[in-house]
């Protein structure tokens, strides 16, 4: 498997879940991973186990919610591989499933650091390096909650849609110089991430799940990965500004 040989990647929130079967899909095909994550445990034992099985990893704690965390992984990637191909911010939160009127101001502002300013800072600190390199490859995770409008809490919904944006603009304003950028747009996915969420709004939860009965399966983070390593690869040269939604068809009904 030779789809990203010679490439480097940064993937935020790869300590676990879907980062980590990214970074680890992407080693697979010949890259070399930054694991870039908050919680310092799990980026170790992440970076440890892809090492022990022959593959180039280099960790990096990060807050994506800080903008010097942001910079330094970055500034530490290029020091370590010499250069940076593709950023995929996959870290992010939940909102609690917090309808409109029962959003509080520490969630809301949490949801808004981390998923979105973490996304246009990292992005923000990328790109300059990858218009001197000629062009590299940008994968935001944004969610099934940014191209509809009730299967997630406000500020979840509202920043997946920025994403979602912020992924179109930069596509068409750097497309000319070689940096392409997309985003994977899952559904319900096999993860600890619903699990992990406390103290739910029980009104937004009921409403924001009340179509999962129509939902065809619940996919799996290898799908997920597959769907990345498309995004990051060649194949998918003529592919930029695009939100992918991987929800095995269930938005399409």
């Amino acid at each position: 498997m030779t789809r990203l040989v010679n490439k480097v990647a940064i993937i935020t929130g790869s300590g676990a879940g879907i980062g980590k079967e990214i970074a680890r899909s992407y080693a697979k095909e010949g890259a070399k991973v930054v694991i870039a994550d908050f919680n310092e445990e799990a980026l170790n034992a992440t970076v440890a186990e892809l090492t022990a099985e022959g593959f180039e990893a280099f960790g990096v704690k990060v807050n994506v919610a800080v903008e010097e965390d942001v910079n330094r992984m970055v500034d530490d990637a290029i020091a370590h591989f010499s250069k940076v191909d593709i950023l995929v911010n996959n870290a992010g939160v939940g909102d609690q499933m917090q309808a409109a009127a029962n959003v509080q101001d520490a969630t809301w502002s949490r949801v808004i650091d981390i998923n979105l300013t973490g996304v246009m800072r990292a992005m923000r600190k990328v790109i300059p390096h990858f218009i001197e390199n000629g062009g590299g490859t940008i994968v935001n995770m944004a969610s099934i909650s940014g191209l509809t409008g009730g299967r997630g809490g406000l500020a979840y919904t509202a920043v997946k849609h920025a994403v979602v944006g912020m992924t179109k603009n930069v596509a068409s304003q750097y497309g000319p110089q070689g940096i392409r950028c997309n985003t994977i747009a899952p559904a319900q996915i096999a993860t600890n991430f619903a699990a992990n969420m406390q103290d739910m709004d029980q009104f937004g939860l009921e409403v924001a799940t009340r179509g999962v009965n129509l939902m065809p399966k619940v996919g799996t983070v290898e799908e997920v990965s597959n769907i990345a390593i498309f995004l990051a690869s060649d194949e998918s040269s003529l592919i930029n500004g695009v939100a992918l939604a991987a929800d095995a068809g269930w938005s399409a009904y």
